[in-house]
């Protein structure tokens, strides 16, 4: 009798939080790169002075909205898993190749399509 009022509270009280849940493989990897720190390689960061890539952008817009490509990725890699990923989900035009680290984000390479 009290589940249905006691989810829609527990769901009212996370709404109001901001809180999400989601256990998607995609979301999960993105949500715990966004965590980290990010640090760059000198390639990457040059790329991202010709592609005119702020790490405003890179971070809101490119990393948190792109798609992981799982099958291009060595999500099982020690210590480092390396992940490649696609801005944007559809027609993507650029792919990003990162290591997530226990300390920080680690990305390599930047890559016009």
């Amino acid at each position: 009798m009290g589940l249905i009022p006691g989810l829609l509270l527990v769901l009212f009280i996370l709404n109001k939080k901001g809180a999400s849940c989601s256990y998607f493989p995609n979301d999960r990897v993105i949500a715990e790169t966004l965590s980290k720190p990010f640090a760059y390689s000198a390639d990457f960061r040059a790329r991202m002075q010709t592609e005119n890539i702020s790490e405003e952008q890179l971070k809101d817009e490119i990393v948190a909205k792109g798609k992981i490509d799982f099958d291009k990725s060595e999500a099982r890699r020690e210590p480092c898993p390396r992940y490649l990923l696609r801005y944007p989900a559809q027609s993507p035009q650029y792919e990003i190749f990162f290591e997530k680290c226990k300390e920080q984000a680690k990305f390599e390479s930047l890559r016009r399509l």
